[in-house]
């Protein structure tokens, strides 16, 4: 099973081990992209992890969200945290636009970007384990 970790508040934890919260979002910045996101090239089949990967001339490469059987959440950052195992049904990623319905776009390491999130869709809780 391949999971992802991931940090929350805990009051996001409680509501989605009680199945109120169907949805973690994160925002998928420049420095982070490669646990959220990969890069496909229709034409090759070929993946890239990073976007510096990919070749200055290729523009069949767009970015897709990297399957993830489940989501390992913790609490906090303390060691004496709650824990839980959410199963992940589906993943998308969400470009954010402005008001004029342009992609918002930001600079990092003299690289443009455009600012997007991914939105995980959880089923079903399979663990729990309280501090």
């Amino acid at each position: 099973m391949k999971e992802l970790s991931l940090i929350i508040k805990q009051r996001w934890f409680d509501e989605i081990v009680a199945g109120a919260k169907k949805v973690e979002t994160r925002d998928i910045r420049a420095a982070t992209a490669h646990r959220y996101i990969e890069y496909y090239d229709e034409a090759t089949g070929q993946v890239f992890r990073k976007d510096t990967d990919i070749p200055e001339d290729n523009d069949t490469a767009f970015a897709r969200p990297i399957k993830y059987d489940a989501l390992r959440l913790y609490a906090g950052y303390t060691k004496s945290r709650d824990t839980c195992l959410v199963e992940v049904e589906g993943a998308e990623i969400v470009t954010l636009v402005d008001e004029q319905d342009n992609e918002i776009l930001y600079e990092y390491q003299g690289r443009e970007y455009v600012a997007a999130i991914i939105e995980y869709r959880l089923g079903r809780v399979l663990e729990v384990k309280r501090k």
